[in-house]
């Protein structure tokens, strides 16, 4: 299978938010909120988090690397730099299911990585839920340490007793 790599072009941001919905949502904590308290503003999860590829496509498109087999789009990743304090940071990374397990999400971080070395930043940062078990073996295979767990909190604001 031939993979490869290229930068980011505004009109593939729909095919990236429906591979990002299809992707997050066993790994979504914008599904997480939506299992616990249904719909919010009558947006479901797959809007909010689909909005997380919009907003990282204004912030940094030129970070965002979209991995293609015979020119079909079928995973991303999306990054920018603090160049102030030397991190590239990774917010987004999806493969479509039918190209999982075939490396395709290791090609798109080693690539982000060599991107930031070419930017000369000295750190990368990534994280997962402790429900994505896919990420939590990938980081640390490819030489990421876990630094802090997270806990995620939501409540609504009409039933909290102040």
């Amino acid at each position: 299978m031939d993979v490869s790599i290229r930068i980011f072009r505004s009109s593939d941001l729909p095919h990236l938010q429906s591979l990002t919905v299809q992707a997050f949502e066993p790994v979504s904590i914008d599904k997480n909120i939506e299992s616990h308290f249904g719909m919010i503003g009558g947006k479901d999860w797959a809007w909010r988090k689909s909005r997380h590829i919009a907003d990282d496509a204004e912030r940094a498109a030129d970070g965002i690397f979209v991995a293609e087999i015979a020119g079909e789009i079928v995973g991303y990743i999306t990054t920018w730099a603090d160049r102030e304090s030397s991190i590239g940071n990774i917010p987004n990374l999806a493969v479509a299911a039918h190209c999982r397990g075939q490396g395709i999400g290791r090609s798109l971080i080693a690539y982000a990585l060599e991107a930031f070395r070419r930017d000369g930043l000295t750190h990368a940062r990534i994280e997962t839920l402790d429900q994505n078990e896919v990420g939590q073996s990938l980081y640390p295979g490819m030489g990421f340490r876990e630094v802090a767990r997270q806990i995620h909190y939501c409540a609504a604001l009409n039933e909290l007793d102040l």
